[in-house]
């Protein structure tokens, strides 16, 4: 996979944190960048965000049409049957971007993987086999789609995972976000749950509680 376009918004200052954001199925880097006014951080904070666009290929789900799509989704059963090599590939992709960050010096830990359905599958990949600690994982109405085959990094066993989910999610089910929890603890993790009453969505409140999440993890270094 060629290097991904990505849109880049920086803090006003020079960055000190970063956040990788990827989307769902269909959509681009565009979808979640009205999030960024929403955010609130100390002047000292200074965060850039990074969201990259997915490559276009054929969905089969979708009658093979061409979107973008960071992997195949070969059938729509609860647990999904996913083209995983393209979903490695994406992972590496997203390392890339990770890599990009440090050499911009920021900080390992404090760069944070955040991912939206199809997007939030890649990011769990990317992050709990990432050889260096990570800020953090945020896991948005999405599933663990490689939990049986994923090689886990020593390095971010430890890893902060917030996991949320719409209690009325039509697409991505909220047992699938269950589940990825279920997963994580028989790894060791400690995931944070969050629900809320929306389908297959963001909401204020999320987004509200996603900036504190933020917040606490991006605190300035040495506080």
């Amino acid at each position: 996979m060629s290097n991904l376009d990505c849109v880049v918004i920086e803090p006003q200052n020079k960055a000190n944190a970063s956040v990788i954001w990827l989307h769902g199925l269909g959509a681009n880097g565009h979808d979640f960048e009205p999030v960024v006014p929403m955010m609130s951080f100390a002047d000292d904070t200074q965060v850039r965000f990074v969201f990259p666009h997915a490559p276009q290929q054929p969905v089969t789900i979708n009658g093979a049409m061409v979107m973008p799509a960071w992997y195949d989704i070969l059938d729509m059963s609860v647990e999904r049957k996913v083209d995983v090599t393209q979903l490695r590939q994406s992972a590496d992709a997203i390392e890339a971007l990770i890599e990009a960050e440090l050499d911009k010096g920021v900080d390992s830990s404090r760069i944070i993987l955040a991912g939206f359905s199809q997007g939030g599958a890649v990011a769990y990949e990317t992050a709990l086999r990432f050889d260096k600690p990570l800020g953090g994982l945020i896991a948005m109405s999405t599933y663990f789609a490689t939990h049986d085959s994923i090689a886990l990094s020593d390095a971010n066993r430890g890893l902060d995972i917030l996991v949320m989910h719409g209690s009325q999610d039509p697409v991505v089910v909220p047992e699938l976000g269950d589940k990825a929890c279920q997963y994580l603890k028989a790894f060791g993790f400690s995931p944070t749950f969050k629900s809320y009453p929306m389908p297959h969505a963001v909401c204020a409140e999320q987004i509200a509680d996603i900036n504190a999440w933020l917040v606490a993890r991006l605190r300035t270094v040495g506080e």
